[in-house]
């Protein structure tokens, strides 16, 4: 099934790591947003194979707080909060 793991580790200084499954073959959109809604960063954006993924977010060039990760992959969307922590 789809899912999107917990974030480790989380609050972090500056990396942390998403884990996620994709039951099939899908277009994958894994974006970070601050607490404005704005999106700060792409972290992935393609088509990926079916299986499970992991992508590192270094955040050393952002101010410490709350951003939230969100991942959206045909029908399934889940958003996720990660906490900044210099």
């Amino acid at each position: 099934e789809f899912s999107l793991s917990s974030a480790y580790p989380n609050p972090f200084n500056p990396v942390t790591t998403l884990n996620f499954s994709l039951p099939i073959d899908s277009d994958v959109s894994l974006s970070v947003y601050n607490l404005q809604g704005r999106e700060v960063s792409t972290l992935i954006n393609s088509n990926m194979e079916a299986g499970y993924h992991s992508v590192v977010w270094d955040a050393n060039s952002y101010a410490s707080g709350v951003y939230f990760v969100k991942m959206v992959a045909g029908e399934f969307v889940n958003t996720q909060k990660l906490m900044l922590v210099k």
